[in-house]
């Protein structure tokens, strides 16, 4: 079933919470040991939760379409039953005191929380090969990476072991992996989604967002998680887009479409380039008018990220002191405060986390400020620009998600720039703050594995992103006569 269909025979009385539970859980008993999606599940609490939302819904409440309907959270969300630990050794058995927003909504909204899964380091990485708590592997193939850095809940949806989960975006970090387990995943505008009790990365480009196996499923959690929060310093108060509508719309009869002339080309995977030729020749054959657009400055959304994301890193994990909560490494009594935080940080971090410390750290210091961070913001603003007069000719732009398909695990973890490079099609969108979200479009002839192909839209005009992307999903349903992307290989 869906989620929509879940939450539909929870409400009807056809199953109960407790039971679709207590199935999602079976199923992760018997497959996580070989995905490793999950860092921590706790079967007895989350039969509880189950059990209370089935007591609303006898008494007569209704929470929602999504009621009884399990989710899995990147373990990035705080969640105050369970550990938060952001696949870190520093952070290894914290238990927050509070929920973030999306997990406290989500539970409003009658959801049960299955557990917290997997992801790369402090969602450092586009492969989930940097937790400390060992790689997460692809349903579709289990020697490849299931994209990152929300890879533990890409991975836990393509394989079944949830119907739903969360992720953040970052870089891409919820499109990509989306796109190489064959699944839907939303960014929304910037704002759009609460990032309180989220654990920060870089604060000017975190999103959490929906990751589900149909457009409809995305469209649900992600308006049942958003809106205003006071909270957050940086929540737009402005409605949640109409994304379920849109989702129900399906039509693109008349929309402009913009393919971005940069985001393809050499580099990329023949298959992908041809999935996406094919999706784009499909949207004009279901009435979209498509067009090419330019926006050159989309050359150095890369360059530009991998300076304003570990700036702003560095600045959020100096919060990791081993002073107040989390790892605490050489306090015998013998050691200052700063010998403790240096030992701890050096046990308690991972390699690229490391790594991007240092590199912010190294951009935001005396002398290299305005040639380094500040040119950087300098091409944000022209990266914006570039959206903006695009946005004046089309109504949405679109793109492959990825430029290649889930590649093996270890084949780039000693090469950190052939990394970076599988957020290239994505980062635009996260710098200019603007909603973007990944849709399958077919498997690559070279390895059958999923090819996403990526909508981006004007800040709150995030339904334009589910119009298009359902109409996409509905016809390539109807033509191949049944779901494209029904289940992974593993999973079936």
């Amino acid at each position: 079933m869906s989620a929509a269909e879940l939450g539909a025979a929870v409400r009807s009385g056809q199953t109960s919470a407790e039971e679709a539970t207590g199935a999602y859980l079976d199923r992760i008993a018997e497959v996580d040991g070989q995905v490793n999606a999950f860092l921590h599940v706790d079967r007895e609490t989350t039969l509880e939760q189950a059990r209370a939302v089935d007591a609303r819904l006898a008494a007569g409440e209704d929470p929602g379409p999504l009621a009884g309907v399990p989710v899995a959270h990147k373990d990035v969300f705080t969640t105050a039953d369970m550990p938060t630990t952001a696949a870190s050794r520093i952070l290894e058995g914290w238990r927050p005191p509070y929920d973030a927003t999306v997990t406290a909504r989500l539970r409003g909204a009658g959801m049960v929380v299955l557990g917290k899964t997997n992801m790369d380091e402090f969602a450092m990485g586009s492969s989930t090969e940097n937790s400390a708590y060992g790689v997460t592997r692809n349903p579709w193939d289990l020697g490849r990476i299931p994209g990152g850095s929300s890879g533990g809940s890409s991975a836990a949806v393509a394989a079944f072991e949830a119907p739903l989960a969360t992720g953040t975006d970052t870089g891409g970090s919820i499109r990509q992996p989306a796109a190489v387990c064959g699944l839907v995943g939303a960014k929304p505008t910037y704002g759009g989604s609460s990032r309180y009790g989220v654990i920060a990365f870089a604060s000017s480009l975190d999103t959490p967002g929906p990751m589900a196996r149909t457009v409809l499923d995305a469209a649900l959690m992600h308006e049942a998680f958003s809106g205003h929060d006071p909270r957050d310093s940086t929540s737009v108060d402005a409605p949640v887009p109409p994304v379920i509508e849109a989702a129900r719309r399906a039509d693109v009869e008349g929309l402009r479409v913009g393919v971005v002339k940069e985001l393809g080309g050499e580099g990329y995977q023949p298959g992908v380039l041809r999935r996406f030729t094919e999706a784009v020749e499909l949207l004009e054959s279901l009435g979209a008018k498509v067009v090419e657009v330019s926006c050159p400055s989309f050359d150095a959304a890369l360059a530009a990220y991998y300076l304003i994301a570990p700036s702003e890193c560095s600045s959020n994990l100096a919060r990791f002191d081993a002073m107040r909560y989390g790892l605490r490494v050489g306090d015998d009594g013998t050691r200052s405060a700063e010998e403790v935080m240096s030992l701890t940080r050096a046990e308690g971090f991972g390699p690229e986390v490391k790594r991007r410390i240092i590199l912010g750290t190294y951009a935001l210091s005396s002398g290299y400020y305005d040639a380094y961070y500040g040119s950087a913001q300098q091409v944000r603003t022209l990266i914006k620009r570039d959206f903006d007069a695009a946005f004046e000719n089309v109504d949405v732009l679109v793109s492959p998600t990825t430029p290649t398909t889930a590649f093996p695990l270890g084949e780039r973890t000693g090469d950190p720039m052939a990394m970076y490079l599988a957020d290239l099609c994505t980062i635009p969108a996260n710098l200019a703050g603007t909603p973007a979200l990944s849709v399958p479009c077919g498997l690559a002839d070279e390895d059958n594995l999923p090819v996403g192909l990526q909508i981006m839209a004007p800040a709150l005009a995030d339904d334009r992103t589910y119009r298009v992307a359902a109409a996409v999903e509905a016809a390539l349903t109807d033509r191949r006569g049944g779901p494209l992307l029904a289940g992974s290989a593993f999973a079936v």
